[in-house]
């Protein structure tokens, strides 16, 4: 039987996109130009002359700073490690408040050509590195499918072994959950005496006082920041957020005058992560045990659990920081401050977001600068997608492990602990800014510096994997806290004082 004309080129046509899929052996090329500042991403690639051939990824990307209304090229290159880029072109990206223009693309030497429309100018306007012959453009559109195919299969047969993230793909943003999941916990404000001041914060004054008896912090917000104080207290008042890992509630309440909102807490006898890492050189055991507590209480925070036809769900902190950490006496850290943070409820059978943030000129959320992961620095971050803030918090805890492991007097036998550094302190300086942290975090993919004398110590590699897997520039790459929580635990055995 002859088959129809249509039908034998459709076959052929199958026949040579599932041959090219698995044979095609050709890498992305991207036009190349970069500046001492930017020299870190040589490596992502072979470079000859103009064009580099990528390593690591499909992707091409291209920096323009915009002077005196012209673009002027910053950088040109393959991407340091595998992303999303659906643009088959260079589409202007704008940055820095209109002072640097971005692209990424994913066909041969896109990055060379960026169409920018000045915004004081009506007309399109073509502002090339290099013009583009339309032979090219059409050559790279048409494999890049199969550039795609590869790259896919490449990436999940090399990717590094990590725990399967939770099925919230399903998740969406949406309006407030109107459903109530736990009863509020109002207390007798009569009852609670405010004895001294032990902490400021952005949007609280922290005191120490007693209730009942018992030694506790009351967090006292102004009557302006209600909405602070109400996005916490909705945490607080979760289902089944009872955690060794995370501060114990006791309540809330308002001044008698109807002007402050208060908090109570459980008392932490160290304070904050980073006064007791000021103060402290914990030994190894401590450091661990801080470091493991830090973690469980990480995990928990992010579980969804059901129990008894009650739902605690997912929880993004998303201001993890060593200031938003408690110690209590037993050298156990439990998280605290969820004022940033992000609830994923589920009612009625449908998901969705509650978020308490508010953002900041193109950025997902208010936070602490030195801590935001390179996709939130750079404003990439994907606000549909609950695993990426789930990300961000991972990102940080690797900040966290290090700030702790730095003090660690076991660690530097031998010589004199450092002092307390805060994460980029030593490389950025006390005062971080926005700019210095996008190109020192995600253009040159730098972190803080992991001591070279750890390396022969029988934990030494371990420590540097873990760390590395926690900030990996790409989210989908980090661990997540349970597995930070199960390393941990495997670094028991490996070393004893």
């Amino acid at each position: 039987m002859i088959l129809p004309r249509w039908r034998l080129i459709l076959a052929v046509e199958c026949i040579f996109t599932c041959i090219t899929s698995q044979s095609f052996p050709q890498k992305r090329q991207c036009a190349f130009k970069v500046t001492p500042q930017n020299n870190k991403y040589t490596t992502a690639g072979n470079v000859s002359g103009s064009v580099q051939l990528c390593e690591n990824t499909q992707c091409c990307v291209g920096y323009f700073l915009i002077i005196d209304g012209q673009l002027e090229v910053d950088l040109l290159a393959c991407d340091i490690a595998e992303k999303s880029c659906p643009d088959a072109t260079c589409k202007a990206q704008t940055r820095f408040h209109g002072r640097l223009i971005k692209c990424v693309c994913n066909t041969d030497l896109c990055n060379r050509n960026i169409t920018w429309i000045p915004e004081s100018e009506d007309p399109q306007l073509n502002c090339s590195y290099s013009m583009k012959t339309a032979a090219i453009v059409l050559i790279g559109t048409l494999i890049v499918l199969c550039f795609m195919v590869v790259a896919a299969k490449w990436r999940s047969r090399f990717k590094k072994k990590k725990e399967n993230p939770p099925s919230l793909d399903d998740y969406s943003v949406s309006p407030l959950c109107s459903c109530r999941t736990t009863k509020t916990s109002e207390i007798d404000i009569a009852n609670i005496e405010l004895q001294q001041i032990v902490g400021h914060g952005c949007f609280a004054t922290v005191w120490q006082g007693k209730y009942q008896g018992s030694v506790v912090a009351v967090k006292v917000f102004p009557a302006g920041w209600k909405q602070k104080f109400i996005a916490e207290k909705e945490v607080y008042e979760l289902p089944l957020m009872k955690h060794a890992g995370i501060v114990h509630f006791l309540g809330t309440g308002r001044k008698p005058d109807g002007g402050s909102w208060l908090i109570v807490l459980q008392f932490a006898e160290y304070g904050s992560l980073r006064s007791f890492l000021c103060k402290h050189t914990p030994n190894w055991t401590l450091s661990l045990k801080l470091c493991q507590s830090l973690s469980q209480g990480l995990s928990y925070l992010h579980s969804d659990l059901h129990r008894h036809d009650v739902h605690k769900p997912p929880v993004a902190h998303r201001d993890f920081s060593s200031s938003n950490v408690l110690v209590r006496a037993d050298g156990t850290c439990a998280l605290c401050d969820f004022g940033c943070s992000t609830i994923l409820r589920s009612c009625s059978g449908h998901r969705r977001w509650q978020s308490h943030t508010t953002s900041m000129e193109g950025h997902a959320q208010l936070g602490t600068l030195r801590y935001m992961s390179p996709e939130i620095l750079e404003g990439s971050v994907n606000l549909s997608s609950t695993w990426c803030l789930m990300q961000g918090d991972i990102y940080a805890l690797g900040l966290l492990l290090w700030e702790i492991w730095m003090r660690c007097s076991d660690l530097f036998e031998g010589g004199i602990v450092p002092q307390h550094l805060l994460p980029y302190e030593s490389e950025l300086g006390a005062n971080v800014t926005l700019e210095s942290l996008i190109l020192y975090v995600f253009h040159l993919d730098k972190r803080p510096s992991i001591p070279k004398h750890w390396e022969p110590q029988p934990q030494g590699s371990a420590l540097q994997e873990l760390l590395t897997d926690c900030w990996d520039c790409d989210p989908d790459a980090r661990l997540t806290a349970q597995c930070v929580v199960d390393r941990l635990v495997s670094l028991q055995s490996c070393y004893s004082p």
